[in-house]
């Protein structure tokens, strides 16, 4: 029986459900108030307060199928396992159970014929080998072997493979993950899980949360000791029906049949064909998924919406590649909205907009090949010689967006060649210092376990956007924040700039709340009842069930998870810095608490 990604979300849930845990909803895309990440790349993002010892109104154990987005491996979709977004199942232990029963859980739903039935005898696992910050994880080993995986299955490796946190601080500990066989020979006798040759693929990593890292690189550990654990759907899938590739399984079939179509080539005809058709294939779903999230991203050139452009215009490069007709992407999109619309119903909620969004993008991009095209043959006419050099090459990339396989393409056509590893070394250069940058730029926030700086600027964002609403009316709604301790930007929906008064009476209404020193309170509630109170919220897939409500006096009625002061009167003085636009219809505010 082939084996659906429904089946497999449903199987999970209910296993778990079945052991006491609520199923919470999926997080946005878009983590809320943690500037450490662009993206929610795991399914602890969301759970960093609860992790740290905040009371999670669903409960101390949970089970959830949250969505994600990881860019670092942009440059290996196109094989066989590499995707930019990706469902991730997690089960949760918010200082309930730990490793004992975390492993047999796994192990029971892995190889149990009542649930997957996987040979266990192709499961290898790794353990976490010990070094200063914490011991050798033997217990964890002990209990494989009670489960039935042979010690010669074991694998005990250092803290760069088996040690777990998302981003540089927060929550953290050393892990367990579970390897399928993929029967491919061995590289080597030295062969081991660690290794990237294919044969063993990671298909559910199980974190032991004992610690929280500072920013100085010390471990302290944390209040309460959590189980964070994650199984990619979309591998667990493939593995389940024996297919060599995530691209067989069923949610990409409709899409790589529409590519076919559109194209009039055929998936697997050659190795080019299939990884510009899995390319494409992988961003447009991507970009699907990150401009119906109920926070929402648009292309821009900065933070999530840069990254949403880079994915939008490579779909677009490699359906030109394949000669695809204009509007292709949209067309692939639809497909994606029907496959996933039932499962995450904002998607067919925003259908219009992700689609009007990628022609948009598309017809952008289209004008970006044209400028870089012409800037490419003004360029050549000064070269002396026929090459052109790396630098130049990354002009006319970081410049004009021109991708440097058209560079080399033009090139060619004109009896040209390309200083290929010199764009490549440029490239690199230019990595380092975005990394550095963003590394810099990104210290703090929620993954530092909620500062007092940070903890009273999430507050102000309350104070914040229940002033706009006063000042601008209820036409604005949240569509994003980002805080730092030192500043917090909030995105909002508005279709014009603010006028000085309007900013001047924003800052006055905050800064009012705030001399009033009004408590903060929290209720725990149904998401109805929540709904009723007239406590704002995004709503949707966003919330579970029950939802922490929190109320500023007469001036704030919010649902939210983050951290917060227990009175306006901690805050200080607020004032906004800037008032700009953050895309089509949406402002943006940065702002400050001064003391």
């Amino acid at each position: 029986m082939k084996i659906t990604s429904q089946f497999l979300r449903e199987k999970f849930l209910s296993f778990f459900e079945e052991r006491g845990h609520a199923v919470i909803s999926s997080a946005s895309l878009i983590p809320e108030n943690d500037p450490s990440v662009l993206f929610t790349t795991a399914g602890m993002h969301p759970l960093i307060p609860y992790l740290l010892g905040q009371k999670h109104p669903a409960g101390r154990r949970l089970t959830d199928v949250q969505k994600c987005v990881r860019t670092g491996d942009i440059e290996e979709v196109g094989d066989d396992s590499h995707l930019t977004f990706f469902e991730m199942l997690g089960n949760w232990s918010l200082g309930d159970y730990f490793n004992h029963e975390s492993i047999a859980w796994s192990y029971e739903f892995l190889t149990s014929k009542r649930y997957l039935g996987l040979d266990a005898d192709r499961l290898s696992v790794t353990v976490f080998a010990g070094d200063d910050d914490a011991p050798r994880d033997e217990d964890s080993a002990k209990v494989w072997e009670q489960c039935g995986i042979p010690k010669e299955r074991i694998y005990y490796l250092p803290k760069k493979n088996n040690w777990w946190i998302a981003g540089t601080t927060g929550p953290c500990g050393p892990d367990t993950e579970i390897f399928w066989d993929t029967g491919k020979a061995p590289c080597s006798d030295k062969c081991d899980p660690s290794c990237d040759c294919g044969k063993y693929l990671e298909i559910w990593n199980n974190v032991f949360m004992q610690f929280n890292r500072q920013a100085d690189g010390t471990y302290l550990p944390l209040a309460q000791k959590n189980v964070d654990t994650g199984m990619g759907l979309e591998r667990t899938v493939c593995v389940l029906n024996g297919m060599d590739s995530v691209y067989d399984i069923d949610v990409f079939q409709g899409a790589l049949e529409k590519i076919c179509q559109l194209s009039g080539k055929q998936y697997g005809a050659d190795a080019k064909t299939t990884r510009a058709m899995r390319i494409i294939a992988d961003h447009v779903r991507t970009a699907v998924f990150l401009l119906g999230d109920p926070v929402g991203v648009v292309p821009s050139n900065v933070d999530q919406g840069y990254v949403l452009r880079r994915l939008i215009r490579r779909a677009v490069r490699m359906c030109n590649t394949l000669d695809m007709p204009k509007g292709s992407v949209s067309q692939i999109a639809k497909v994606y909205i029907e496959v996933y619309g039932d499962v995450y119903c904002e998607l067919s909620q925003n259908a219009d907009k992700i689609v009007s969004e990628l022609d948009k993008e598309e017809e952008r991009f289209s004008k970006t090949l044209v400028a870089g095209e012409k800037e490419f043959f003004k360029v050549i006419s000064h070269i002396p010689g026929k090459i052109v050099p790396g630098g130049t090459a990354f002009k006319l990339y970081d410049t004009f967006g021109f991708p440097v396989e058209m560079t080399v393409e033009l090139a060619r056509e004109n009896g040209y060649d390309v200083d290929v590893e010199g764009f490549r070394q440029k490239f690199a250069e230019h990595q380092a210092k975005s990394h550095a940058g963003s590394e810099q730029r990104f210290k703090g926030g929620m993954a530092e376990g909620g500062g007092i700086e940070t903890t009273r600027l999430h507050t102000a964002t309350h104070l914040l956007q229940a002033a706009l609403r006063r000042v601008l009316g209820d036409e604005v709604k949240q569509k994003g924040s980002n805080i730092t301790p030192e500043r917090l930007r909030f995105d909002f929906s508005f279709s014009r700039p603010m006028t000085a008064e309007e900013i001047a009476e924003t800052e006055r209404l905050v800064n009012e709340a705030i001399e009033r020193k009004i408590p903060v309170t929290c209720e725990e509630m149904p998401i109805e009842e929540a709904r009723k109170t007239g406590a704002i919220g995004l709503f949707g897939d966003r919330y579970g069930e029950v939802v922490k409500v929190y109320t500023i006096g007469d001036f704030s009625k919010e649902i939210c998870g983050g951290p917060h002061a227990e009175n306006t009167g901690e805050l200080g003085h607020f004032v906004i810095t800037k008032e700009q636009s953050s895309s089509a219809g949406v402002r943006r505010i940065k702002a400050e608490l001064r003391k």
